[in-house]
């Protein structure tokens, strides 16, 4: 183990898990004593190929032979609830650690980029990059952890303590925890979910963030006025924005939300504001700071009153700096620069609410606009959308209900540029987008309820999941390049296009490799054909938290894109476990920034010392993404691939968590289809088995094919050389490193879905085998050693709970109408969130 981990996370887990026997909890000596028995017990009986329930049916034996089945019930419910606050430690331990365990000013920090730039004498061409360069990373409603609101509170403090090496209050904190739930008993509506995220917007972000832009202007000799780009780093925002799939959100929910970010910015700036104060005490500032934050106020509380725009702010916040440094020699000029930069970063906004909606509920609302005048909408052809769409002029007057919600929408998109300035809600993303018509009936609405006589002050973003429309990306994109219609809107929008590419349902429909390989590609040819039109093209990249949905080292990527696809905007989504874990507190939120920033920029300004990607490197993952996908659709097209999904996994269970006001499926039909289900749902019910199919499969098999061709040495070459596949393999090894196939491996001898675990088992050990040949490591992450000491301990501490709800799980399959099935039932679900919690990005 690494002598640092040790210190600072290992160790000290060990002895504040201690203070658990303190926990106010019945018989909590008892449940202290046996669990950690009960854990050594499965480790055993896992390398001695037991199934779970043999496991737990030993234990009891063997452990507690009095116990009656409601008292072995009892302790293994008892079992979670300790597990579930060990998690809850762990997590707090990680993050006050985290600046003894990262290095705060090396490789990827603005620090380390700031002194290469220097001794390289490429400052200039930093510069050049800095004044036009941006990254947003964006805050979606896709929660993908189940702590709420006052966990996160008790985690908070929690740190604190733990950094301050204050016994007596970890121990307090641990006893309050003891006492508080730590999952949701009702679903979280789409504005909490809001409320729950603004959390972060203003005790983390509103310091972090300006705080990386102060370096930048201070290291660079530039002062806040002359600094030009406050477009640098930006926060994207998507709960009560984004209605894809969500019946709960409505355009009364987006005003909502809206309103609340703007809340969100005006306090924390009234409460910058009277610190300020405190220092700005001269005769002629102070009546003026005075001014300011009454009007600041009065905008929270009056609305109607104060200040109607952030520009108006900064009028008056530039004539108190003009007194500071005409009449009091510039004293503490450089705490009003500081709070200057927030509103300039913030503006009336905090973070730009984005709209998206499925393309296909857009195509039902014009069928259905369409049908009352006699057109068959749905059924025409592509160019005859098209051309009905674009001579279309309406004012939507006496619509259906599809049409007036898509209206209303659009309206208050309108309404919320004129309270928040237009950064507060300037795009519409379209999901599963498929053509240019699905992008022209976003486009026609939003000029029909939006658009003035300058033009439509909405970005209208294609989202393009599936790898069939990956593939057709460019042709899509061309054919709308082409509408001069179009080309006018995109005009009037700076000539940029932005366009956002799904990891997460990639993988889902097309493997790992496939996915991850064919974005890359897309881009390759998107950025062709916009250069080709003179369009400045923005990627906007959706990824979740694991490896399967685009997650893992997410940087890594960003710095090894070459030149062939366009670097304008590192835009990414971040959601659930990932906000916690790395823009949760203040250390990690800058350091993961500064690591997406350094990411972006080194592309450009180190551009000649970087590996591009030859042609016979493509051909090679040609020809491994080709393989990867034949392997996974052979699996996806398994006949007992969704049947196993449904009844050997606990994916069914994930309705009943409260983890989302949105369903798991995107319709409500009874029938399991994969293109319905959810990615985060797909994705977490293999990380809760243990499995972590999306991560992986496909991987063995194509690094297989490739060695039989006598690839080999190209392969590693590949890997020595090329960032890009060094991340891309690293972040499968990261899936198969969390995977833990004993667990089920009961189902191997089940006589329904024994094939079919056969086979995953197999592409697992192929894997496993043909990577360290590639990488040359002795072990799964070996290159990543504090990330695998963090996995190992964390699948240690969650072991029990997979156990027991592999066991609750094989009890269910066994007994139907059991007269202890839905203790079984509460087994599995109670289980879910302690595993999902530990595991950080598994879902």
């Amino acid at each position: 183990m690494l002598p640092a981990f040790q210190q600072y996370v290992a160790t000290r887990y060990h002895i504040y898990n201690s203070l658990f026997l303190n926990l106010p909890f019945d018989k909590i000596y008892q449940t202290g004593t046996l669990l950690p028995l009960f854990q050594q017990y499965a480790a055993r009986g896992f390398e001695q190929g037991k199934d779970p329930a043999k496991i737990v049916e030993g234990f009891f034996k063997d452990y507690c032979p009095g116990f009656l089945k409601a008292a072995q019930t009892d302790l293994l419910f008892r079992f979670i609830q300790y597990v579930e606050r060990q998690i809850v430690l762990f997590d707090s331990i990680e993050d006050a650690a985290f600046e003894k365990l990262n290095d705060p000013h090396g490789a990827g920090t603005i620090t380390a980029l700031l002194l290469r730039a220097a001794a390289e004498k490429r400052l200039e061409r930093l510069q050049e990059k800095l004044s036009q360069f941006s990254v947003r990373v964006v805050l979606t409603a896709h929660p993908t952890q189940f702590y709420p609101g006052t966990v996160l509170g008790i985690i908070n403090d929690l740190e604190q303590a733990i950094r301050q090496n204050d016994l007596s209050e970890v121990n307090l904190l641990l006893q309050q925890l003891g006492k508080t739930p730590v999952f949701n008993r009702e679903k979280p509506t789409p504005y909490q979910e809001a409320v729950s995220l603004c959390w972060y917007l203003e005790n983390v972000f509103y310091h972090t963030v300006p705080e990386i832009l102060w370096q930048l202007i201070t290291a660079l000799n530039r002062s806040p006025l002359e600094w030009q780009n406050y477009n640098l780093l930006r926060i994207g925002f998507w709960p009560g924005g984004d209605r894809d799939g969500n019946p709960y959100v409505t355009h009364q929910t987006t005003l909502q939300v809206a309103a609340r970010l703007k809340e969100t910015a005006l306090k924390c700036y009234h409460r910058h504001l009277r610190a300020l104060r405190r220092r700005l005490t001269f005769r002629d500032v102070y009546p003026l700071v005075t001014n300011v934050e009454r009007q600041v106020y009065e905008a929270i509380y009056y609305p109607g009153k104060g200040y109607a725009s952030a520009d108006e702010l900064l009028h008056q916040l530039g004539a108190i700096r003009h007194l500071l440094h005409t009449h009091h020699q510039g004293l503490f000029t450089d705490l009003l620069d500081a709070f200057i930069i927030r509103v300039k970063l913030f503006g009336f906004f905090m973070a730009t609410l984005d709209l998206r909606q499925n393309s296909r509920e857009h195509r039902l609302a014009w069928h259905e606009w369409f049908s009352r005048k006699g057109t068959d909408y749905q059924h025409l052809q592509e160019d005859e959308r098209v051309n009905l769409l674009l001579n279309t002029h309406t004012d939507f007057d006496n619509c259906g209900p599809l049409m007036a919600e898509l209206v209303a929408t659009f309206r208050a998109a309108a309404t919320i540029q004129q309270q928040n300035g237009e950064a507060g809600c300037h795009r519409y993303i379209i999901s599963n987008c498929a053509s240019a018509a699905d992008v022209l009936e976003v486009y026609q609405l939003a000029r029909l309820t939006m658009g003035n006589r300058q033009g439509i002050p909405l970005d209208v973003v294609p989202l393009f999941e599936s790898i069939d429309d990956l593939a057709q990306a460019g042709h899509t994109m061309d054919k709308l390049y082409r509408i001069p219609e179009y080309r006018s809107h995109l005009a009037f929008r700076q000539n940029t296009q932005t366009i956002m590419l799904g990891f997460s349902d990639g993988t889902k429909d097309g493997g790992y490799l496939r996915a991850n390989w064919s974005i890359y590609r897309a881009k390759e040819e998107l950025t062709r054909i916009s250069r080709q039109h003179g369009v400045r093209v923005i990627f906007f990249d959706g990824r979740g938290g694991p490896p399967a949905r685009g997650g893992g080292n997410t940087h890594d990527f960003y710095a090894s894109l070459g030149n062939t696809i366009e670097n304008h905007e590192v835009q990414i989504t971040i959601q659930g476990q990932t906000i916690s874990s790395n823009f949760g507190k203040p250390a990690s939120c800058r350091y993961n920034l500064e690591q997406l920033l350094s990411a972006g920029l080194e592309g450009y300004v180190f551009a000649d010392t970087q590996y591009q990607l030859t042609e016979s490197d493509k051909k090679l993952l040609d020809e491994l993404a080709a393989a990867g996908y034949k392997a996974y659709v052979k699996l996806k097209h398994h006949r007992m691939f969704t049947p196993y999904l449904e009844k050997a996994t606990p994916l069914r269970y994930f309705s009943e968590t409260n983890i989302a006001s949105r369903p798991v499926k995107r319709t409500a039909s009874a029938a399991l289809k994969l293109e319905d289900l959810r990615a985060i749902p797909f994705v977490g019910s293999w990380a809760l088995m243990k499995q972590n199919i999306p991560g992986f499969y496909g991987v063995g098999t194509a690094l297989e094919q490739a060695r039989k061709k006598g690839r080999l040495n190209h392969l590693r070459q590949l890997y020595a050389n090329s960032l890009f596949f060094r991340t891309l393999l690293s972040n499968s090894m990261m899936s198969l490193a969390k995977t833990f196939y004993p667990a089920t491996r009961y189902l191997s001898r089940d006589r329904e879905f024994g094939a079919l675990w056969r086979q995953m088992y197999r592409e697992f050990e192929l894997a496993c085998a043909r990577l360290p040949e590639v990488t040359g490591l002795k072990e799964l992450m070996e290159d990543k050693p504090l990330n695998r000491e963090s996995v190992r301990l964390r699948e240690q501490i969650m072991l029990p709970l997979i156990v027991i709800q592999q066991y609750a799980l094989q009890q269910l399959r066994k007994r139907k109408a059991d007269a202890y099935e839905q203790q079984y039932h509460r087994l599995v679900l109670r289980s879910m969130f302690g595993i999902i919690n530990g595991s950080r990005n598994s879902a």
